[in-house]
């Protein structure tokens, strides 16, 4: 069972979390959801569409111009309460690596704290064990944050991610985290290059057998683009195909721009394993 904050979630349920970015320069949407109310109504979409997780960044993954924790602060703390007041039942999760914005958000409703730069900051793991949250626990390979690889190598991709992940799953259950919120994350992309990504990928197998629930963040990421040698907006396909094998393999939440397409993809195969009914079943009954 994964609980994060009202709701629970069967091992076999497939969970969507909705990106919301409050930054003027996200890579994929371009800042849509820089200002108040479209990221309201980015939630509200998302939320009709299937998601059950809204993940909040004040900060772009990749480099660019310098954000302090106060202004990372200021994107998301207050739209973190308001999304709280607005939709009470939604799992609220913010991507930060920094205490000082878990705690602050923590404060105001946030249910998950998901830690993609890999524990670089360890005091984000006791906020979550003080506030009794749920912790994204991933790989990003010695990274510091915001960079991009370079030239990075490992013997054994996937036996630095479980290494890693499963390391830092175990030290926030010791702090406090409760075991049943911490999920954990290939880092697809993060301190990797495409083959990295993709290895990760077809041996998610290994992880889901540590019995640490799995997350994955696929959505129009660069290792999709390299692999089909297509363009930021020329990824969905990929993505989706990414998607629909990962949940195959056993993958439970999926970090995703596209809400609703994600919905039908994981609900095909969810179907097709034998762990949800079809919608309707008319055909040959007539």
């Amino acid at each position: 069972m994964l609980r994060l904050g009202r709701r629970e979630f069967d091992a076999q349920e497939p969970v969507i979390m909705a990106i919301v970015n409050r930054t003027p320069d996200s890579f994929y949407d371009q800042g849509a959801t820089f200002r108040d109310e479209p990221a309201l109504a980015r939630v509200e979409q998302a939320v009709a569409e299937g998601a059950a997780i809204i993940d909040i960044g004040g900060v772009k993954a990749g480099p660019g111009e310098e954000v302090t924790a106060e202004e990372e602060a200021r994107r998301t703390v207050g739209f973190v309460a308001e999304v709280r007041r607005r939709f009470p039942d939604v799992v609220i999760s913010v991507d930060t690596w920094r205490h000082e914005v878990g705690e602050a958000v923590c404060d105001v409703g946030a249910d998950v704290l998901n830690d993609a730069w890999g524990g670089v900051d360890p005091k984000l793991a006791e906020v979550a064990a003080r506030y009794g949250v749920g912790l994204v626990c991933t790989h990003a390979g010695g990274a510091e944050p915001r960079t991009r690889p370079h030239r990075v190598e490992y013997d054994d991709v996937v036996a630095d991610i479980l290494r890693v992940t499963v390391g830092l799953a175990e030290r926030a259950v010791e702090l406090g985290v409760p075991r049943e919120s911490v999920l954990i994350d290939p880092g697809h992309d993060f301190g990797k290059n495409t083959r990295h990504s993709l290895e990760a990928t077809r041996r998610l197998p290994e992880l889901v057998e540590t019995g640490w629930p799995v997350l994955v963040s696929l959505s129009n990421k660069d290792f999709v683009g390299e692999t089909l040698d297509r363009p930021l907006k020329e990824r969905v396909i990929g993505t989706l195909a990414t998607t629909a094998v990962s949940a195959w393999l056993g993958a439970q939440v999926y970090r995703v721009h596209e809400v609703a397409e994600t919905r039908q993809v994981l609900d095909m195969v969810a179907t097709i394993a034998g762990h949800r009914a079809p919608a309707v079943t008319r055909r040959g009954l007539a």
